[in-house]
């Protein structure tokens, strides 16, 4: 996919902050992870943002903020349950990571 606004998405807050767009995710998602920037999600495109850069899912689709230049951040929920689990994956993959180190 080379452009998210290609795909079928529903815009849940528009023009917002980081802050308001993570406040929001944070509160209307029933599962809410953690990712740096440049976090990649549908093959091609990248999270961006100042951290913590909340992502969520609610039931089958993933919430996340999107930023258009010129335009502004976006929360967008776009259904991907691929994106959610390789979500859950990457959750796993530090805590390990962390229990790992906690035992050095």
């Amino acid at each position: 996919m080379s452009c998210i606004e290609q795909m079928k998405y529903k815009l849940l807050l528009e023009r917002t902050s980081f802050k308001e767009a993570r406040e929001y995710i944070e509160k209307n998602s029933d599962e809410v992870y953690y990712v740096d920037p440049g976090y990649k999600i549908f093959k091609d495109y990248y999270i961006i943002g100042v951290p913590p850069i909340a992502m969520g899912a609610k039931g089958k689709d993933l919430l996340f903020t999107y930023v258009k230049p010129c335009h502004g951040a976006f929360v967008m929920s776009v259904e991907s349950e691929e994106e959610i689990d390789k979500l859950r994956e990457s959750e796993k993959k530090k805590i390990l990571s962390s229990l790992k180190k906690g035992r050095k």
